[in-house]
């Protein structure tokens, strides 16, 4: 931590920057806050672990429209670092910080929901940064993907200790796929997405070395070669083609330095030589783990039974899940527990299920 970084935490434990924080004075201990410091208090509670942070970047690349997610991880000491690769809009370049800010969006007209609740308010790079002890836009070329690289103080933004375990996969009485068994590590909040948004886009994870293997195997995200003789450098390249389009052990160390992804030169040439082999997709790693334990017997449909199905709108599972985390605080103030993200309401076998996702001591 800096000298600068204890400064602001003594300033704000002892209550002299209070005049920055609050905009009214109502009495009897009551004020009314400035806008600046409900959003980076919204912020804080938006993004409370390294998980958290990993669905909200996977999210925004999805309404970037992309359609291929690499995320790279690593972590050194306390230093959690994440790269993610995406070939979805990109960003223009005089906008690489402003994206960051609050409520800075390119959904003006539009705002997605989903299982995780409403996305397309502008927060969820600002809560990614106001959580991170680094955040940036690494490269991006508008209309061919974006790299975005966030660094996170595990002591103060705090991660499961288990992050290789992958989450059991199996199928339902209804049919329905799901996970069960298993950490809420970065994996599972993948696989979760992964499942999601199935046959909309794909995600892979990985080392850096694994991520720069997989994307160095993907040839047809490279443009024809009579496109790629009026570029003149690896930043006029897409960020994802850049990897396939690497000649050899050199180029691929560029490629990867390009988007933020650490890597050392014999790397480089051990995955040009084979020896880092690709990683499957998180889809079809968990389906290949489901078919290894034999196939699943299934039934005929009942279309009658179909029919009768219980359905929730989304938009009443998202109120429902309000009113539930509101209620949650009877056992959470018993038993010291802390809510890792909105409950899941959702209807199958002839019941409503709702989920609480909790924080433990591991």
């Amino acid at each position: 931590m800096s000298a600068s970084d204890d400064l602001a935490d003594f300033i704000s434990d002892v209550g002299l920057d209070r005049s920055l924080r609050v905009e009214e004075n109502l009495g009897e201990g009551f004020v009314r806050l400035r806008v600046s410091e409900a959003e980076r208090r919204q912020a804080k509670q938006d993004v409370r672990c390294v998980e958290d942070a990993v669905l909200e970047l996977l999210r925004n690349a999805r309404d970037a429209g992309a359609r291929h997610v690499f995320l790279a991880l690593s972590r050194e000491g306390d230093t959690r670092t994440l790269v993610m690769l995406d070939d979805g809009c990109g960003i223009p370049d005089d906008l690489r910080e402003r994206v960051f800010d609050a409520r800075v969006t390119s959904k003006l007209d539009s705002f997605r929901q989903d299982r995780w609740g409403v996305h397309g308010r502008g927060m969820a790079l600002f809560s990614v940064r106001e959580n991170a002890a680094s955040a940036c836009v690494s490269a991006t070329v508008p209309g061919r993907g974006t790299a975005v690289k966030v660094a996170f103080d595990v002591t103060r933004l705090p991660e499961r200790k288990d992050q290789s375990s992958w989450p059991a996969f199996e199928v339902v009485d209804d049919g329905e796929r799901r996970l069960t068994r298993g950490p809420h590590n970065i994996i599972r909040r993948c696989c979760e997405f992964a499942l999601e948004e199935h046959g909309s886009l794909d995600v892979w994870v990985g080392s850096p070395s694994d991520v720069a293997a997989t994307l160095r195997g993907k040839t047809g995200l490279v443009r024809g070669p009579s496109e790629l003789l009026f570029v003149d450098g690896i930043d006029d390249l897409g960020v994802l083609e850049r990897f396939p389009a690497a000649a050899d052990a050199t180029e691929l160390l560029d490629a990867a330095r390009s988007v933020g992804l650490e890597m050392g030169e014999r790397t480089a040439h051990r995955v040009c030589s084979g020896q880092i082999k690709p990683v499957r997709s998180v889809y079809a790693t968990l389906t290949r783990r489901l078919d290894r334990r034999g196939p699943v017997a299934t039934k005929p449909a009942d279309i009658y039974r179909e029919a009768r199905r219980l359905r929730i709108d989304a938009r009443d599972a998202s109120a429902f899940s309000r009113l539930m985390r509101k209620d949650f605080s009877y056992l959470a103030d018993r038993y010291y527990l802390d809510l890792m993200e909105d409950p899941e309401v959702r209807a199958t076998g002839g019941k409503v299920v709702v989920t609480f996702r909790v924080s433990q001591d591991d």
